[in-house]
């Protein structure tokens, strides 16, 4: 019995010992069976940064609860009008008018529907929406979730943003919270409300994909754009909805997507809240928004400028056109200057100085740091109001092998038979397909101005030009393009073929 019981007490101190070795010298094996159970410290290998929140539930039945009231839909009307014009030109108008009650040729009313979304960002019924929903409406509706209808007033919009402010009559409306979109990560959870095809309050959830980007200029697109990317699914009715983080905050207007089909594939685009927040608050106060105007054509630096201006880095912005009598003139800012402070604040590209020009009061008078023939210079502008039309224009470079253009000699009488303003220089009249000059989007009838900064007055002047460059140089052009009675310059950069 008792050398039982003394096995039994050797063996139970024989067991604390082995168990001390595990748990002391070899921690490894208390890890937990996968990292996903226990989130790793701040300072473990797998973070790239320290973890800025605490971890999210991704609980979606509660934020689209929380959100979901907020959310409206937008019905708006418009009036349209187009001419009507007779396929039978042989019959006379009184025929038109006593059979079909229309003249020939004449302007007819119609009237189109334009349905989206929006959501309440107030108690007191002010709803923020895209601006290409209500634009020229003449009647805009909107539907809550609680079914009940109103009739919206349109407080105001702004075109380059793609924004617009509305409002109903009614109160202790339920509404949702902008939050900071700065604090938004790539790769955050994200969900899309809204009326997709007609499906009224739908919800999609997908991740943050990529923030800042710019979309190709077209003549619907927004002129400032700083979009947030998602895969969440959006589609037409999706406008206008807000993109709602795991905390319940709207960090995003829904508003445009990329498509070959015109559905969703993944690719959708939303405003961030910050830049809305701006908009809300003049449109709310104003009525419209009120930007600063400096008078410039910014451009951003391709490595073949950088080389050819002897830049350091391709960070900053190329001035490629000075309005006249404008605060950018009067400063003394010149074409061919490269912009690289604002105010003290360090410029990335055209697009960045093109909002921090935005974004400063008119009337401010800002200190603008620019590089000139290799040496840095400060100059003073004071700021204008940014009216109507005054819309800064962009151009963008791109390196193929060939130049790929025929050029003659612009004379006068070729000017006005083509009726063009410009009497000087030399105007392109052949691009070669998948050449330099057509990956650069040069095409027929534009007009070399200049060259490597030269004044180009004929052809010989531009051949001049070229042969001072080695192949893989830079040709720096400066190019007028007149179409449809608008004109405007721009600078591009073509590579000598190597």
């Amino acid at each position: 019995m008792k050398k039982t019981a003394l096995v039994a007490l050797i063996s139970f101190f024989a067991g604390i010992l082995l168990a001390g070795y595990i748990f002391v010298y070899l921690p490894e094996r208390n890890m937990p069976d996968s990292f996903l159970n226990e989130p790793p410290s701040s300072s473990s290998f797998l973070h790239a940064s320290p973890t800025p929140q605490g971890r999210l539930d991704l609980d979606f039945v509660r934020i689209a609860d929380m959100v979901g009231p907020a959310v409206v839909r937008i019905s708006s009307e418009r009036i349209e009008k187009r001419r009507v014009v007779s396929p039978f030109n042989d019959w006379g108008d009184d025929f038109w008018d006593r059979f079909f009650g229309t003249p020939r040729g004449r302007e007819r009313e119609f009237r189109s529907e334009v349905r989206g979304t929006g959501f309440l960002i107030s108690t007191d019924g002010y709803i923020l929406t895209n601006n290409h929903l209500v634009e020229n409406a003449e009647k805009v509706t909107i539907y809550s979730l609680q079914e009940k209808e109103y009739k919206a007033e349109i407080i105001g919009t702004d075109p380059p943003t793609d924004l617009a402010l509305l409002k109903i009559a009614d109160k202790n409306l339920p509404y949702a919270a902008l939050g900071d979109s700065a604090l938004l990560k790539v790769g955050e959870w994200v969900l899309a409300i809204g009326n997709p095809l007609g499906f009224e309050h739908t919800v999609s959830a997908g991740i943050v994909s990529a923030k800042g980007r710019q979309l190709f200029q077209a003549s619907t697109a927004p002129s400032y754009q700083d979009f947030i990317q998602t895969d969440a699914a959006i589609n037409r009715g999706n406008s206008g909805g807000p993109l709602v983080n795991m905390r319940g905050e709207v960090i995003g207007i829904t508003s445009m997507i990329a498509s070959p089909t015109g559905g969703s594939i993944g690719i959708g685009f939303a405003i961030p809240s910050n830049l809305a927040l701006k908009v809300v608050k003049q449109l709310q106060d104003k009525g419209k928004v009120i930007r600063g105007y400096l008078g410039v054509n910014p451009q951003d630096i391709s490595e073949e400028e950088r080389r050819a201006l002897d830049l350091k880095s391709r960070r900053g912005a190329f001035i490629a056109h000075v309005a006249p009598g404008t605060p950018a003139e009067k400063a003394g800012l010149e074409r061919y200057d490269v912009i690289i402070e604002f105010n003290g604040q360090p410029v990335k590209n055209s697009h960045d100085i093109s909002f921090k020009i935005a974004e400063t009061a008119p009337g401010t008078k800002v200190n603008i740091k620019v590089i000139r023939d290799g040496k840095e210079k400060i100059l003073t502008a004071k700021l204008e109001e940014l009216s109507t039309g005054e819309e800064t224009e962009q151009a963008s470079s791109s390196s193929s092998k060939n130049l790929g253009i025929t050029v003659s000699t612009l004379t006068p009488r070729a000017a006005r038979s083509l009726q063009l303003q410009t009497e000087e220089g030399v105007i392109i009249t052949e691009v070669a397909q998948y050449s330099e000059a057509a990956r650069k989007g040069l095409g027929r009838w534009d007009i070399i101005l200049e060259a490597n900064r030269q004044k180009i007055r004929d052809a010989d002047d531009l051949r001049k030009e070229i042969d001072k460059l080695n192949p893989g140089d830079g040709l720096i052009l400066l190019i007028r393009r007149e179409r449809n009675g608008e004109s405007r310059e721009f600078i591009t950069t073509l590579k000598i073929p190597e």
